[in-house]
């Protein structure tokens, strides 16, 4: 059966990376209220085709936030039902000035397709939703049974999923999830993404006086909320990047020596991941960097302001603070715990007298696994290395999905990553790129993996599924 859909995607193929580019052309920015009519437009976009493609149950599901995208086609009694995820929301474009072309007009250079969203994850998405209809459209029939899933926040945290999947637990009933979200973890040699680092967050402020003092007056006589916010960022880890907060990762699974062997098996080249960046080396030195990126925890400063930002200066002594801190969590690092630990060590590393206040907390994500014998894993791996002709590297990402999590928690199903991205591609970043050659390679192995899953039957799901409280 997927011969026959893939020779008609591979027909189709410039329509369809015509409608990718459409899709791309919408700012669909999740996270910044203006782009309200992007993320409008993107979710009728996609409402629209997936009603040209003869699924069923077409709609947008609210759960307070920006509505996620719906479809089903459920005409394979016995068959496993897949949940197949994507998002529709991107990240923003800032800073604009260093764009080589507009991020929210396609370009394609040199075998890639440059656009804010054309590698996360709106080109793996179209890929996906495509190839479900392929199948629709040459044989009337999908191999199993599929629920289409195309979030609208996750690149804003998420905010109302937990909602939205509450309101909607019987339409998401499923056997597992199939995720087109997930980076590959090598340009060179084929995955497949097991589970990712888990997440939590939060926000502080430090305050020393209650106003702002004249530096030539109260200077060197009263503290200085930055040296205090300075001082105790610094107690977070020691010279060489170990963590010091006590106690924070004693709820870690052990790393197995098949974890280990698994974050060694892809080759890795350690200096131009620094020369990538232009950084500097930094983290646990017992761990490779590898293992610190993908199955260690971490903590990390991801802003820290207080008084003069402004052009020259202003000779005022700050009284005020702030600070902005998330922790990736290895697995089995519950996030409240997390979130407590660092508190606590914020409050008994804090300056006497110096006020602290959580000011901001995320809810958190753990860290999902996919069970190395769970027969999505086993399927996917088994199209990868017929159509590569090398066994793929079961891989941890070093980011986060909530919806794994969410979705193991409150549907009790696992995920496989089955995204087309490559760990190169600027994500986030400026200049985010995304690769025709996997553009291409996607028309095949997506339907080459629904129609490996068609094999199985729902049974064979059932021992992997979770039990869920209500």
């Amino acid at each position: 059966m997927s011969e026959a859909v893939i020779t008609h995607l591979v027909s189709q193929r410039n329509a369809i990376l015509e409608r990718l580019k459409a899709l791309l052309r919408m700012p669909s920015i999740s996270t910044d209220p203006q782009f309200g009519g992007g993320m409008r437009d993107a979710r009728e976009f996609l409402l629209g085709r997936l009603r040209d493609l003869g699924l069923k149950n077409v709609q947008a599901m609210d759960g307070g936030g920006h509505p996620a995208v719906f479809a089903e086609w459920t005409g394979a009694p016995g068959k496993p039902t897949l949940i197949v995820y994507g998002h529709y929301d991107v990240q923003p474009a800032d800073p604009l000035e260093l764009w080589e072309t507009p991020p929210f007009e396609p370009t394609e250079r040199d075998g890639r397709l440059y656009a804010r969203g054309a590698s996360d994850v709106k080109g793996s998405t179209t890929v996906a939703l495509e190839s479900i209809g392929a199948f629709l459209t040459t044989a009337g029939a999908l191999p199993c049974n599929v629920k289409l899933f195309i979030e609208g926040e996750e690149e804003s945290g998420s905010p109302s999923l937990r909602t939205l999947v509450d309101r909607n637990r019987d339409k998401l009933q499923a056997d597992a999830m199939l995720s087109a979200d997930g980076a590959r973890g090598s340009t060179t040699f084929p995955t497949v993404g097991i589970g990712g680092r888990g997440l939590a967050g939060l926000e502080f402020t430090l305050r020393t006086a209650a106003k702002d003092g004249h530096s030539g007056r109260y200077g060197g006589a009263t503290r200085n909320a930055l040296v205090e916010m300075a001082a105790l960022i610094a107690t977070l880890h020691d010279h060489e990047g170990r963590i010091q907060v006590k106690g924070f990762a004693d709820d870690a699974a052990p790393i197995t020596n098949d974890a280990r062997a698994a974050a060694a098996a892809l080759s890795f080249d350690e200096r131009q991941f620094y020369t990538d960046i232009g950084g500097l080396e930094w983290g646990d030195p017992a761990y490779t960097v590898r293992e610190r990126t993908t199955i260690r925890p971490t903590i990390e400063l991801n802003g820290m302001w207080g008084g003069y930002t402004g052009p020259g200066s202003k000779t005022v002594l700050p009284s005020e603070a702030r600070a902005k801190i998330t922790m990736r969590l290895a697995p089995g690092m519950d996030p409240h715990r997390a979130g407590q630990t660092l508190r606590e060590h914020l409050q008994s590393h804090v300056s006497p007298g110096v006020k602290l206040t959580v000011t901001t907390e995320k809810a958190g994500t753990p860290a999902p696994t996919m069970p190395e014998d769970h027969p999505l894993l086993l399927a996917a791996s088994r199209v990868l290395e017929r159509l590569r002709g090398q066994k793929p590297v079961p891989i941890r990402s070093g980011g986060t999905l909530p919806v794994s999590a969410i979705f193991r928690e409150m549907l009790g199903i696992d995920t496989l990553a089955f995204g087309l991205a490559m760990p190169d591609e600027d994500v986030h970043a400026p200049n985010e790129f995304f690769r025709l050659s996997s553009f291409d390679e996607g028309l095949r192995s997506w339907p080459m993996l629904l129609s490996e899953i068609g094999k199985l039957s729902a049974a064979d799901f059932a021992p992997f599924r979770h039990s869920v409280p209500r």
